[in-house]
């Protein structure tokens, strides 16, 4: 092993210690009551019992999902998925593979054992999973690899770290030309561009709702912060439109705060609010729903959709495809740097600020659905997989 191989390991257990105190309080909040524990205490979450297999190593419940058209062409192989999110786990329950969180990667030279390939998603960069796993025989490729513009200037500035860390990978199957060349910059080898793999996730619905006979608004996948701004926009469009609003948090541990707000907006402008999770309709002015799993039953029966995440600065954006697979009129923020890539492919989307999202809803009136029109071939993905 080399010198900074052993710096950077000392380094991970400082930082582990200096957090302790931080991550014993995470330990009993909600969102991470299961994440934290496992990833850096090993709580419920040894080692894989599996070797020489195929290991799958996502983030959170975009990734997982877009694991499944590759999963279900290696269904008859050994596969193993480990996450870092609760939500990302809990989505990757649903397939024959084992399933692991990710542990903290002071644990990794003890916890990592011998697979055929390890394939990381995204920008799940680490350092050691990389190296272990090389060392211990596994084929390291990243898929739908990605770095984000608002990224991009701090992997310059650490261009020496990555090139290490890349110097561990031996295929990389990018999203666009652009992120290749940021990969080159960064001195990675062996690139590919095959588009996001999302573009290839089957989307369909779970449930069948009856839609009711006036404009159904849905806010899908939103963040702290941007139900507000979406409550004023569709109180001011109500007061011209037959509508009602159905709002879709992206985190669970969300909920209550949310009805709270829905609350105080329904007394003021003397609406009716109800709990999805209660009721299951859609007579009531504004709806929470309160439950996991469906969001896309949702965008099936709305008219539009206003999608979340991308109003603040610090998240992203969401995956478009799937309002615009149902048809949706989709709203959005400016700041989707995280799904840049997607966005090419779904057309007539409207990019406002959060004060601009009355006018954008009013002009859905004038402007036709979404829709994407690209797909993507996963053929050489799946075949690299399957190389010996």
């Amino acid at each position: 092993m080399k010198p900074f191989f052993f710096f950077y390991y000392f380094l991970s257990v400082v930082l582990f210690i200096v957090a302790l105190p931080l991550l014993i309080v995470l330990s009993f909040k909600q969102k991470y009551k299961e994440s934290v524990p496992a990833r850096f205490f090993l709580f419920k979450n040894p080692p894989f019992t599996t070797t020489n297999a195929i290991w799958f190593h996502v983030c959170s419940l975009g990734e997982a999902r877009a694991l499944k058209p590759i999963l279900d062409a290696l269904k008859e192989k050994k596969l193993l998925i480990t996450t870092i999110t609760q939500t990302g786990y809990n989505e990757a329950k649903k397939y024959n593979a084992q399933l692991r969180y990710l542990p903290y990667e002071m644990y990794l030279p003890f916890w990592i054992k011998p697979q055929k390939k390890l394939i990381v998603l995204e920008a799940e960069f680490w350092y050691l999973l990389f190296t272990i796993a090389r060392r211990r025989g596994a084929e390291v490729i990243l898929l739908n690899a990605r770095i984000s513009d608002k990224s991009v200037n701090k992997y310059m500035k650490f261009a020496w770290f990555y090139k290490k860390l890349l110097q561990n990978v031996d295929m990389i199957y990018a999203q666009s030309e652009v992120d290749k060349n940021r990969f080159l910059a960064l001195g990675a080898k062996n690139i590919e561009v095959i588009g996001n793999i999302k573009l290839a996730a089957e989307i369909k619905k779970t449930k069948e709702y009856e839609k009711p006979d006036v404009t159904l608004i849905v806010a899908g996948s939103t963040h702290s912060g941007e139900e507000k701004s979406i409550l004023d926009a569709f109180f001011a469009y109500k007061k011209k439109n037959d509508a009602k609003l159905i709002v879709v948090p992206r985190h669970p541990e969300r909920f209550e705060e949310v009805y709270a707000l829905m609350t105080q907006y329904a007394k003021q402008n003397d609406a009716t609010l109800s709990r999805f999770s209660q009721v299951k309709n859609f007579k009531s002015d504004l709806i929470l729903v309160d439950m996991m799993g469906e969001l896309n039953n949702m965008y099936a029966i709305s008219d539009i959709a206003i999608l979340g995440g991308a109003f603040a600065e610090d998240v992203g954006g969401h995956n478009p495809l799937e309002p615009a697979y149902f048809g949706c009129k989709i709203i959005t923020g400016k700041h989707f740097f995280h799904q840049k890539e997607l966005f090419k492919y779904v057309h007539h989307v409207q990019y406002v600020a959060p004060d601009e999202i009355k006018d954008a809803l009013e002009m859905t009136k004038e402007l036709p659905p979404s829709m994407v029109e690209e797909r993507i071939n996963l053929e050489p993905v799946i075949q690299k997989i399957l190389e010996k």
